[in-house]
């Protein structure tokens, strides 16, 4: 498992993607999958550099692993800040015509619809997002 301890900006984005980039190097993953992940890492982290502190700044730490059986990429987004669950909010109705839908939740939809598994768990005052993606 490789580990990214970083402040949770949005300025630090790259670097998160860059070192999720790093892993998925390893594995020659099609663009197609490359593109998933890092649409949902980009979600994920933006999210934490919004709100997870908000007004003030704080630590994320990103963690990714690779498993052989099947073939797949783990990635988990740990942050201390206010206790969240966004899974737990219903996912938006995407058939209703977008001016007549509620703001947000799209980005966890789509998360979720890219993902082949997301899981939240809220463990010693962590928030612990994780996806995984297999790679087929």
């Amino acid at each position: 498992m490789k580990q990214l301890d970083i402040p949770a900006t949005k300025e630090n984005l790259p670097q998160v993607l860059a070192f999720v980039d790093s892993q998925l190097e390893k594995l020659n993953c099609g663009i197609k999958i490359i593109t998933q992940i890092d649409v949902a890492v980009e979600e994920i982290f933006v999210n934490i550099s919004n709100y997870a502190y908000h007004p003030e700044t704080g630590p994320a730490i990103i963690r990714a692993s690779i498993t052989e059986e099947p073939l797949a990429v783990t990635i988990s987004f740990i942050d201390n800040g206010k206790q969240y669950d966004p899974l737990a909010k219903p996912d938006p109705n995407v058939k209703i015509p977008l001016k007549e839908r509620k703001k947000g939740g799209l980005g966890i939809f789509l998360v979720k619809k890219t993902m082949d598994d997301v899981s939240y768990e809220y463990k010693d005052g962590q928030n612990i997002l994780t996806i995984t993606k297999n790679i087929i």
